[in-house]
């Protein structure tokens, strides 16, 4: 990913922002121009709470060389409290332990260094709720 593709998407990635409709109330993730429940362009942007279930699951054991290192990883479908689904990494968790409903949470943490000189990028990912 280019840098100014990566700051221009900062937001998202790093305080989980989308929309919401000031017509229907209709959230969205990531951020969009038009609503896509009524249509309507009157959105405002909206930093999620984070905190969600995970509604799937897999194991990836083959990937792209620059994630080589990584695997095998968890890769989720995650229901956000507020009602939108993404998908994410799962992290601090063992594949053994993840659960259909499990409550996470999210937290910001490295994706990848470009190369040994070369930026480092850091966005979000899913870990099990830390009970308070």
């Amino acid at each position: 990913m280019d840098i100014p593709r990566y700051w221009r998407l900062k937001d998202q990635r790093y305080r989980l922002q989308g929309t919401v409709c000031s017509s229907c109330g209709h959230y969205s993730f990531p951020p969009r121009i038009v609503c896509p429940r009524c249509k309507s362009k009157a959105l405002r942007p909206y930093e999620f709470s984070g905190k969600g279930k995970v509604f799937s699951f897999t194991v990836v054991y083959q990937t792209i060389e620059r994630y080589q290192d990584k695997v095998p990883y968890i890769v989720a479908l995650i229901d956000l409290e507020e009602g939108p689904r993404l998908t994410a990494q799962l992290t601090d968790v063992d594949a053994g332990d993840v659960q259909i409903g499990m409550p996470v949470e999210m937290v910001v943490r490295k994706y990848y260094e470009e190369n040994t000189d070369g930026p480092i990028f850091y966005g979000y990912k899913f870990r099990p709720a830390i009970p308070f």
